[in-house]
């Protein structure tokens, strides 16, 4: 079924009917099916299709209220946790102190351990729900070991789980806007569906993003659905990002299929150059993180598997199996042959950057709004580092449940009457053309932009390791001046013919704008501390103990939300130190 849109955004189909009007939707429990829009309402929507989003529909399903979930791709199958295998951070109770005070120093006094100890009890509890609902983890000695999952699985157990408890589940369903009613609160939202296309409006009383961070595309393993929508869409609705400037994270993958990031067997690795020397790259016998960026900046980097005793092959290779896939496919013997390898940018989604939360259910500034997993800023558990691997996965966890049950008690709050609000669509660049309700302006004004060549353009500005790695503050403002290009041109005209053109046209407004906050954030924050690297400031200032707020469309802004809590007893001597390199994924 082919469309054109019409003139408030998303599709028409050409029909003798029309769709209504958003603020004259189905009331109650009832759901209009009309040939070009798909009405529904609910309590509680959940954007996303990983494991924050599936535990915070769980969640909000057992208060008792109605529950829809969108995703962009297929529940189950679509996101970085369905794509492999993952450690959790959930360490026995006798060990807790221990992971909390590692998890702090990480950080480097901005983390906040209340919140890492809120984060590992959440997720100890909670993972014996999984084994109930059909998950089944190793045993030794008879007792499950719940430190790890198996991707495909666990996300398939968790579908399940939804269907079970009633959750309505939107595959390939990409939410594009929020709705906000008169008085500031969210009120749901608007997407479209690929497979029926066609426009959706779903209206609710809360609304948790759990839709991933930001890889900017890289074709990083099961993050190409991440692309900063969700970001973008709170931005619009009021809210403010947090930590942006930690949204540069690299990881380790063979050059020639550039799409792994496992980088645990890379652990037993030695290094060489094209002409065979060894790079060396350990410090203390465990592989030294900043070694490979500074590596590749000089020339091609080679990886051989030969520290690897029978033993750790064997855990490497069934803990990490999809590491061995491309060699493999390759006919490669990675413990005796050299391979290339390289570094693809992960951005926000093993970085820390994201929604910024303002209580312990994971509420945002704007009411009814919650955020969860990746879509929002990792700060209290990791600081500026990566908690890519275990601490995301139980930062996913913990984060959806609490995302979850607040959103459930702010949608009761609001009483039966709740999806009966006026509300209005509060999507902009790449949605709607500027020229809507006002006379055309003339060619070649009204031309659509090329949305392709707008993911190109900022995929030249964030990939680069010289410019997203070895950050300066000239490179800064010559990445926004183009990224800034980029901006203006996505307040054009969008290409809306088709499903795929609507999506794809926001799409890229998201990236653009998620680029900007990371390196308008990079440049206000004038010191080098984890990921984030400043090669005009060297050093870690122990004055620089905030967190960077950040947000704006047309205008960005940055604020700086000083941190009062004392350091915990766990905090690192406040001393300046020298870090000139960042922190690359160990997964």
């Amino acid at each position: 079924m082919d469309g054109k849109m019409q003139a408030g955004g998303f599709l028409r189909v050409e029909t003798a009917h029309s769709g209504k009007e958003i603020c004259d939707c189905q009331k109650g429990e009832k759901e209009l099916l009309t040939e070009n829009e798909l009405q529904l309402s609910a309590d509680v929507l959940v954007i996303g299709g990983g494991p924050a989003a599936a535990w915070a529909a769980w969640a909000a399903a057992s208060q008792g209220v109605k529950v829809i979930i969108a995703d962009k791709g297929f529940l189950g199958t679509s996101g970085a946790a369905a794509a492999s295998g993952n450690g959790i951070m959930a360490p026995s109770p006798e060990n807790w102190d221990k992971v909390l005070s590692e998890r702090y120093r990480v950080g480097k006094n901005l983390a906040n351990s209340r919140w890492i100890e809120r984060v590992i009890e959440k997720t100890w509890l909670s993972l014996p729900l999984v084994e109930n609902w059909g998950y089944r983890f190793p045993k030794e000695n008879g007792e499950s070991v719940r430190q790890s999952y198996y991707g495909p699985e666990y996300m398939r157990v968790l579908r399940k789980n939804l269907l079970r408890v009633g959750v309505q589940i939107l595959d390939q369903s990409p939410a594009l806007e929020l709705l906000l009613a008169d008085d500031g609160s969210v009120a749901g939202a608007r997407g479209v569906q690929r497979q029926h296309h066609r426009n959706y409006t779903v209206r609710a009383g809360a609304v948790v993003l759990a839709n991933g961070g930001c890889a900017f595309l890289s074709k990083a393993l099961g993050c190409n659905t991440n692309t900063g929508d969700g970001l973008l869409m709170a931005v619009e609705a009021g809210g403010e990002l947090s930590s942006m400037e930690a949204s540069n994270h690299y990881a380790i993958s063979t050059a020639f299929n550039a799409t792994v990031t496992r980088g645990v067997p890379f652990g037993w690795a030695s290094y060489s150059d094209e002409a065979g020397n060894d790079l060396g790259g350990y410090i203390d016998g465990r592989r030294d993180p900043s070694f490979l960026p500074n590596a590749l900046l000089k020339g091609s980097v080679y990886a051989r598997l030969d520290k690897a005793t029978p033993e750790v092959k064997a855990v490497i290779e069934k803990s990490h199996f999809i590491s061995f896939l491309p060699y493999k496919k390759a006919g490669i013997d990675p413990y005796t042959e050299r391979v290339p390898v390289t570094l693809i940018l992960e951005g926000t989604v093993r970085g820390t950057g994201g929604i910024r939360l303002t209580d312990d259910s994971c509420g945002t500034k704007v009411p009814g709004l919650y955020a969860a997993g990746d879509a929002a800023s990792r700060e209290f558990l990791a600081g500026l580092a990566s908690g890519g691997g275990g601490p995301n996965a139980a930062w996913a966890i913990s984060t959806g449940q609490w995302a979850g049950v607040g959103a459930a008690t702010f949608a009761k709050s609001l009483g039966t009457q709740a999806n009966e609000r006026v509300a209005r669509p509060t999507g902009q660049a790449g949605l709607r053309s500027p020229t809507v309700g006002k006379t055309p302006s003339p060619s070649p004004a009204s031309e659509t932009f090329d949305s392709e060549a707008i993911v190109r353009g900022v995929q030249d500005q964030m990939f680069p390791l010289e410019k997203n790695y070895l950050r300066t503050e000239q490179g800064l403002l010559d990445s926004l001046a183009k990224l800034e290009t980029l901006w203006q041109q996505v307040q054009g005209n969008p290409k809306q013919d088709t499903v795929r053109d609507v999506e794809f046209s926001r799409r890229a407004a998201a990236l653009t704008a998620v680029a900007r906050w990371a390196y308008f954030s990079a440049l206000h924050r004038t010191e080098t501390r984890s990921e984030h690297i400043r090669m005009d400031y060297p050093e870690t200032d122990p004055n620089q103990r905030y967190y960077q707020a950040t947000g704006g469309l047309q205008k960005l802004w940055v604020r700086r939300d000083w941190i009062t809590e004392p350091q915990s007893v766990y905090a690192t001597p406040p001393v300046q130190t020298t870090q000139t390199t960042p922190s690359v994924s160990k997964l």
